[in-house]
């Protein structure tokens, strides 16, 4: 195992950043399993207003990421990969934000036990992200790594069938024009979520690979 610290010095601002990143990602991910869970039990849902702070916190995070890498000369990773995976972070609460702004304003009942599997989806994909990128800061060991992209990839390709499930559920279900075409598009932002996290996952193996 090859230490990043030892080629790139003790710099960990970049670790601190990507890693406040990938839990913020997390914490919206959260949020909307339990969005999920008091919609079920009749409970008053969590407020739009949570979700939008997540995402603004991780645009932050971003945005300090940016000034950081324009300040810093020597960074322990190359810059485009941190950049690439600081981006990939913040587009996982953007989606989560957008999903739960469709569902606040859907005309019918959110058919919430529909969404509860891809929640737990997402869960185990966001808890694998945050894992992968915690490991970085500490060196690049392939092995871990593969382990928990073994995990992101499970629950994508788990998500895929879910998605598939759902939709065959819908199609064959009584469902007028407007809710069916609402629903789809619904289901598959869910899974765009989980493939989300894939992503940052992937970049997160690149940046592995290329230092082992």
């Amino acid at each position: 195992m090859l230490s990043l610290k030892k080629l790139f010095g003790k710099d960990d601002k970049f670790f601190d950043l990507l890693e406040a990143g990938a839990e913020e990602a997390k914490t919206s991910v959260t949020l909307f399993a339990n969005y999920l869970k008091q919609s079920a039990g009749g409970s008053t849902p969590l407020q739009l207003d949570e979700f939008i702070q997540a995402r603004r916190k991780e645009k932050r995070i971003r945005a300090t990421m940016t000034e950081e890498l324009s300040k810093t000369f020597v960074t322990p990773l190359e810059r485009e990969d941190i950049e690439a995976l600081s981006f990939a972070l913040y587009r996982i609460p953007k989606i989560v934000e957008k999903i739960v702004e469709r569902l606040s304003i859907y005309p019918g009942r959110v058919p919430t036990a529909a969404f509860q599997r891809q929640a737990e989806l997402m869960l185990q994909a966001a808890d694998a992200v945050v894992f992968m990128v915690k490991q970085l800061r500490g060196g690049t060991n392939i092995e871990k790594i593969r382990e928990a992209n073994d995990r992101l990839q499970y629950a994508e390709g788990e998500a895929d069938k879910v998605m598939l499930a759902l939709l065959k559920e819908l199609y064959h279900g009584p469902y007028d024009a407007k809710e069916l075409v609402i629903l789809q598009e619904l289901y598959e932002m869910v899974e765009q979520a989980v493939d989300r996290c894939r992503n940052a996952g992937n970049i997160v193996v690149q940046i592995v690979l290329k230092h082992s």
